[in-house]
C-alpha cells in the first residue's frame, strides 16, 4: 500500500538586485591617473608626499575632493563630520579614515556598510587607487608622490 504523497518542501527565497555590487578593476595608477581631468591631475600631483586625497569619481557628488590632512577623519551626513555626505544613504556617523604608517577606514556601525573595491569592511587598509563606497558616493583614494 503507498503511502500518502506529502508535499514537497520547497524553499523559496528572494535576492536583492540592488545589493548586488559591480566589482571595479584594478587600474593601474599611471591608467587611473591619466583618465582624471587636467585640474584633478594638477590637484593630484601638487599634493604632499603621503597626503591622501578622495575624489568622487563617479555616482552622487561627481567631482567633489576630500583632502585627508588630519590623523583622523569622520565621514557621515551630520554637518559635524569632516567630510559630509549629505544623502540619507550615508549614516549620520558613516566611517572613520585614520592615517599612521598607512590609511584605513573603519564602519562605525552604519545601516549601509563600508565598501573598499566592493568588498563590505568593518576595518582594512585602503591605498592609492582602491575606491570606497559610503552610500551613493565612490570616493577614490589618491596619495602625493612628490
Amino acid at each position: 500500500m503507498a503511502d500518502k504523497a506529502t508535499p514537497p518542501n520547497d524553499l523559496t527565497s528572494t535576492l536583492n538586485l540592488r545589493q548586488l555590487r559591480a566589482i571595479p578593476q584594478q587600474v593601474a595608477s599611471d591608467e587611473l591617473y591619466k583618465s582624471l581631468s587636467s585640474e584633478q591631475q594638477e590637484i593630484v600631483a601638487k599634493l604632499p608626499k603621503g597626503v591622501g586625497i578622495l575624489l568622487v569619481l563617479k555616482g552622487a557628488g561627481i567631482g567633489g575632493r576630500y583632502l585627508l590632512d588630519a590623523d583622523e577623519i569622520k565621514i557621515g551626513r551630520d554637518i559635524s563630520n569632516e567630510i559630509c555626505l549629505d544623502d540619507i544613504t550615508v549614516s549620520r556617523s558613516h566611517a572613520l579614515i585614520s592615517k599612521k604608517d598607512s590609511y584605513r577606514i573603519k564602519d562605525l556601525g552604519s545601516l549601509n556598510g563600508t565598501y573598499a573595491n566592493a568588498v563590505s569592511v568593518k576595518e582594512a587598509e585602503i591605498k592609492a587607487g582602491d575606491e570606497i563606497q559610503i552610500g551613493k558616493y565612490h570616493l577614490t583614494l589618491f596619495v602625493g608622490a612628490a
